[in-house]
Formats: C-alpha cells, structure tokens, sequence
C-alpha cells in the first residue's frame, strides 16, 4: 500500500531541481494499492462492508453473483440493521436478470425498501465502463473497466473516494428507476 497523505512534485528552486512535498489533505492513514482478481475484488467488498457507517454505493455493469450469496446478504442485512439512517444505493447498467440471478438481494430490497435503491443507467449513462463500490466516504474498491481483473483500493482516501462520489452523482442522476420493493404477479 502507498500513503496517500502526501503527494510528490518536482519543482526548480534557485535553478536546481528540488522534490518538493506538498500536504494533499487527506487523512494521515490514507493507503492506495493496486491489485489484480475477481476473488480479491469480492474480498475486499467483504472486508469493507462491516467498516461502513452511513452509505454503501455501487456501480456495476450488473450485479455479481456473490451479491447473492449467504455472507454477503448477511453483511449487507447486518448493516442495514445497524441503523435507520444506513443506505445501499446501487446503479446499474443492466437490471433485467437480477431477480433470477441475485434473489437475495431482492429480498434485501423488499426488507429494507426504506434504505436500499435499485437504479438503471439510462443512455447518457451507459458508456461509462469502470465499476465500483464507495464505502462512506472514505474506503472504495475501483476496477478499472469491466472486463478486466485490475483494480485499485483506497483505504482512509478521502480524496480518491471524493473522486467517485462524484462520479456516482453524476451516475444517479442520469439513472432511472429499476427494481422496485413491490412484488408484482397474478
């Protein structure tokens, strides 16, 4: 991991180059590493969700399969119970086979219709390509584009983690809604 408490720039002083540090004014502890695997990605998703105090964003392409899977549920649902004011907020680009292939997390946002929301992306949206989840605003695991295993985790990086709270604004605001708690049939 690298500290992200302090960037580095070089600078001319009396016409001699000088390393110059400058305070990016970020948290003391930020680390930034990078990382490649879909296991590993899943892993640190699991490590920073029980770190989480108020809000947990995704965006994705579509939700993986390990969105259903017991440990994550349980992990989203003891969050969601931590507190009224928690919120899973989720945007994505393709919504149609989440209730075949994530159950669970249906179930989670039947239980929880108060603190989770499904959005899909509408077109403005749709070229966008780097999935990623936000943990407050601090924590964050990034992949870099869908298709490919290389990804990055900012931990205690307010900047980074400022970087795609502003992306994921941006996201929302060009989503639709998607998922809806009610169970619809005959």
């Amino acid at each position: 991991m690298v500290s992200r408490g302090l960037y580095c720039r070089r600078r001319n002083v009396n016409g001699q180059r000088a390393l110059h540090m400058e305070l990016s004014h970020n948290l003391p502890n930020a680390e930034y590493r990078r990382f490649e695997g879909m296991r590993e990605y899943e892993a640190v998703i699991d490590r920073l969700i029980p770190l989480t105090l108020r809000t947990i964003r995704i965006f994705d392409r579509s939700l993986a399969r390990s969105y259903d899977s017991a440990e994550r549920f349980d992990l989203l649902r003891q969050f969601l119970l931590a507190s009224r004011v928690n919120r899973v907020m989720i945007a994505l680009h393709d919504t149609a086979r989440l209730d075949r292939e994530c159950p669970r997390m249906v179930l989670l946002l039947q239980q929880f219709s108060h603190a989770v929301s499904i959005r899909e992306t509408l077109r403005p949206a749709k070229l966008v390509y780097d999935p990623f989840v936000i943990f407050d605003a601090s924590h964050y695991v990034h992949r870099f584009h869908y298709d490919h295993l290389r990804a990055a985790q900012g931990t205690n990086d307010i900047l980074g983690a400022q970087q795609l709270i502003d992306r994921f604004s941006e996201i929302w605001e060009a989503c639709g809604p998607a998922v809806s708690a009610n169970v619809s049939g005959l």
